[in-house]
């Protein structure tokens, strides 16, 4: 940072905010002690996630964000943006308390298009994407291609028809139930199939760039209403202008028995219509990197007798084979003799390696063809009259996965993608502990004093966790080439994505107190170059240590064994992460800055899974996360700290992800049932509450500051005023108390979001600033004017980290649990940048440098041979919760204070003077 840090944002100028005009939703505005609006920005530029552009693009879609009071809509209008020679759709995503917009989102069409990507001002270039809808029915068109979705019944899609010529029927999902655990030895276990229900249909956008169709329904042993259902699932199909495609975003909530539910496996299936003679039949599937393999149903290569160049040149190529008068006849009349391949598969047993194999016919033996490592997971079946291809993203990353094509020598072929493959061992979703081991209050504690984790009978249940899933479609005209299939499994496994710079959306003001990554001094070069390495780190260990699998990918371990060269997955609350400390806080935060396109993904893998994974999505759990443990659920305290919608808000906005948005509103109301699951009963016995009331008492920073996020969102969506409200009670109700941020926590009142009570002891944790409510303080003060939260977020921000003196002289004496100086040193800053204060905020760095991070800790070293089940690189004193907090510490410190870095850094001896 080159100018002050107190004229960033103008934090300290009051302005006087506008009413929201009658046409757009009623938002309160505040009007004094909020920041001014932003300067206004100009051009947006979009750019390509990975740097350049695709080979293929099957559209896609982004959120922008605009600076307070730029941009407004006239009454009764959508906004009209255009860019140059490219279909574009705009509506609004969110607003600011004024009214103006304060992100909109854009659908992009189909097609690699030429020269810059600007965003303007304008009306858009005309789409192809319309929508018919009836009783029985919704009509998809785009081009050439029609879509026909039914309202109710088994199939997804009943037919797609390209240029007239039905390509694809019955589109629908599929499950295989087994009743038991594979059997290790002997043994039996019976397996029964269940196919999609259709209940409800809604067409959420109609054209004319993208349409988008959402079903919902459950998985039924038979469709027509008899029979068992369970796995209720959530299906949006997305339809682009430009695309020979539909992208399939699916969702499932797992809500069987464990002990008698075994999933055996899940997919997508279609039927496509074979009319071309076998030997015109085509089947590709994606190999390794940019490789293809590709076969005929019929051969006509490598027979011992030759048909002809042009013949095998034309069958290698996919293309129908010249008039077989011109065949060689000793070939051309014994096509008969030569076996038609009825049934192909690919199956990714692990991340890897996968095989491909065939056969002729049901009953007969397999016949294995090649393999390789890891496949982009895209199959194609057809012929020279078309087909269908099918794609599952993050295939080898969530193995065991498999791509089949049945009957493919008949008249209408299956095309699956399985997003857990039937060759593999059932799914598993029961507890690794048994219950009699922990079956008493003391044993759970004696457990939790030496694995970390906090386990008790029926609170390990996985019943209630989601997964889901991306798939896109494609309705071809004829066989694709080798480069064009290739081409497209690539957009299979990472999909095209327009982006904005990270200066670009720093501009706009949102997301609080960070900007754009530096190196424009050797101190900031120093913590820069430290928090890359840390990141890249974590990028290592993803593949070092295999997180991957259908559950597990996306999420990273919580603390490292160094003597077994492992993380400790074994160990109870130091195995998997769930969002312990706001891992995704620091993921999304590095990729705002850096625009880095491995970041990306990562943060984005990490937000599918803790969203759905990680947080129970019915059952008495609904609305609550698991903490960290062996399993993603297997620990007993249930918080929302896991479930916090703050992990989720960068992809929503940044994507227009519905299915994140979804996410986003089921926990708007689960502050209601915080009484239902006690978060601190086992504390209970061993100390009495502070407080007596019949209202649950609730933690300032770990629990109401995890639901700030979801009633922020909602208002910023929609405009609805209770959600503002909400978030204004609990701060003024915080503000009000005697100990105010320093109470910790009082008896909470979900009907009015207050907090209750005088409020006069005190009780500080280093957990209540590591869950987002540093982050959201930040956005929320300059959203709302409530002078009292403001008094008492400031005054807890200055003395968190305080010597002793100081904290005595506030409260009477020094409480304890003010841990974790280093990134309670962002506090500080935050002060220090309100306040002006310019010892503060050298204060702040000192707090920052005690870290051992920037002095020589966490350095890597290579470790192999014997020792190692392959080698690596680690971090001996690795840690996730100490990478994130400090990775954001960092983030938010030269944000706030980087003016004051350069003296703070020469003082401590880390730079040169």
């Amino acid at each position: 940072m080159t100018s002050s840090p107190f004229s960033r944002r103008g934090f300290l100028q009051t302005t006087a905010l506008t009413s929201l005009a009658s046409s757009l939703p009623a938002v309160h505005a505040a009007t004094t002690n909020l920041p001014a609006a932003p300067a206004q920005i100009g051009d947006t530029v979009l750019r390509w996630l990975d740097g350049q552009a695709p080979a293929r693009f099957e559209g896609s879609t982004l959120g922008v964000p605009w600076p307070r009071g730029q941009l407004r809509l006239p009454s009764g209008k959508a906004p009209e943006f255009r860019i140059a020679n490219q279909p574009v759709q705009s509506w609004p995503l969110a607003y600011w308390p004024d009214g103006s917009l304060k992100w909109t989102a854009h659908a992009v069409a189909g097609g690699v298009p030429a020269g810059e990507l600007k965003l303007e001002n304008g009306t858009p270039a005309p789409g192809s994407v319309t929508v018919r809808q009836s009783a029985t029915q919704i009509v998809v068109s785009a081009g050439d291609l029609v879509w026909a979705v039914p309202t109710r019944g088994e199939a997804l899609i009943a037919e797609a028809t390209r240029a007239g010529r039905v390509t694809l029927k019955n589109l629908k999902l599929i499950a295989l139930r087994q009743d038991g655990a594979d059997p290790e030895l002997d043994g039996k276990v019976a397996r029964q199939s269940f196919a999609s229900k259709v209940n409800k249909v809604t067409v959420e956008q109609h054209g004319p760039v993208r349409a988008v169709i959402k079903l919902d329904g459950i998985h039924s042993a038979n469709a027509n209403g008899k029979g068992r259902d369970w796995l209720p699932f959530s299906v949006r199909l997305y339809f682009y202008a430009g695309t020979e495609s539909v992208r399939i975003v699916h969702s499932f909530v797992w809500d069987g028995d464990p002990a008698k539910d075994f999933i055996a496996g899940l997919g997508v299936t279609a039927q496509v219509p074979m009319t071309n003679a076998t030997h015109d039949r085509h089947i590709r599937f994606s190999g390794e990197g940019v490789g293809v393999w590709g076969e005929a149903v019929r051969p006509v290569t490598g027979l011992r007798r030759d048909p002809g160049q042009a013949y095998k040149d034309a069958q290698v190529a996919g293309k129908a084979l010249p008039a077989l008068s011109g065949m060689d006849k000793r070939v051309s009349e014994r096509l008969q003799w030569i076996p038609e391949w009825n049934d192909f598969s690919l199956t990714q047993a692990n991340a890897d390696g996968f095989t491909v194999a065939k056969r002729t016919q049901a009953g007969q033996a397999w016949i294995a063809s090649n393999g390789g490592s890891r496949t982009h997971g895209l199959l194609y079946a057809g012929g020279a009259a078309g087909g269908v291809a099918l794609g599952l993203k993050d295939f080898w990353q969530r193995a065991p996965v498999r791509l089949d094509v049945r009957g493919a020598a008949t008249e209408l072929a299956d095309v699956t993608a399985w997003l857990y493959s039937p060759s593999a061992p059932a799914m598993d979703m029961r507890s690794y502990r048994s219950p009699g081991d922990m079956d008493t209050h003391e044993k759970q504690i004696e457990g939790l004093n030496i694995t970390y984790e906090d386990y008790e009978p029926g609170w390990d249940t996985s019943v209630g966790v989601a997964r889901t899933s991306e798939l896109q479609l494609w309705v071809l005209g004829a066989t694709p080439t080798h480069q064009a299939f290739s081409d497209m499994a690539q957009q299979v496994a990472q999909p095209a994505r327009l982006v904005l710079s990270p200066q670009r959306i720093h501009a706009a003001g949102v997301f609080g107190d960070w900007d754009p990554a530096s190196s424009g001094s050797p101190a900031r070069r120093l913590i820069e170059d430290r928090m890359t390495l840390q990141l890249e780190q974590y990028l290592k260990e993803v593949e070092q240590h295999r997180w991957y699998g259908f559950w597990n990918y996306g999420d990273v371990m919580h603390a490292y064994d160094a003597d077994r060269h492992m993380w400790r997955y074994d160990i109870g609350g130091y195995a998997w992460d769930n969002s312990e400390l706001s891992t995704d806080l620091w993921l999304w935060y590095s990729y705002l800055r850096t625009g880095r396109a491995d970041v990306f993904r990562l943060a984005e893998a990490m937000t599918r899974h803790t969203g759905e994974v990680d947080v129970y999505h019915l059952g008495e759990f609904k609305g609550f996360g698991t903490r960290h443990g062996v399993q993603h659920w297997s620990d007993s305290s249930k918080q929302p700290r896991i479930s916090n919608a703050a992990y989720r808000r960068f992809y929503f906005y940044l994507t227009a992800d519905e299915r994140c948005g979804d996410l986003i509103r089921e926990l708007l109301d689960s502050d209601s049932d915080i009484a239902k699951v006690d978060i601190s009963r086992k504390l209970a016995r061993n100390a009495a509450p502070p407080e007596t009331s019949d209202l649950p008492g609730v933690g300032f920073g770990t629990t109401w500051g995890s639901w700030i996020a979801a009633w922020l969102t909602e208002w910023e969506r929609t405009g609805d005023k209770r959600w503002r409200d909400k978030l204004v009670n609990g701060m003024q109700s915080i503000g009000d108390m005697k100990r105010r941020w320093f109470a910790g926590g009082a008896p909470y009142d979900a009907r009015t979001g207050k907090f209750a009570g005088p409020g006069d002891q005190v009780s500080i944790s280093h957990l209540n600033g590591v869950f987002g409510v540093i982050e959201l303080s930040s956005e929320l003060l300059t959203l709302v004017d409530v002078p009292a939260y403001r008094r008492a977020w400031l005054e807890y921000c200055r003395y968190y980290n305080a010597p002793k003196a100081d904290i005595v002289a506030l409260l009477g004496k020094d409480p304890g649990g003010r841990s974790l100086g280093d990134t309670g040193s962002r506090m500080t800053a935050y002060a220090a940048f309100q306040e002006r204060d310019r010892a503060l905020a050298l204060r702040a760095w000192r707090e920052f440098f005690t870290s051992r991070a920037l002095r020589g800790g966490g350095t890597a070293r290579q470790i192999g041979g014997v020792d190692v089940i392959r080698p690596l690189i680690e971090q001996p004193g690795i840690s996730t919760n100490d990478s994130a907090q400090w990775g954001l510490a960092a983030i938010q410190n030269l944000a706030l204070i980087g003016d004051t870095l350069d003296e703070a850094a020469r003082a401590a001896g880390l730079v040169k003077s």
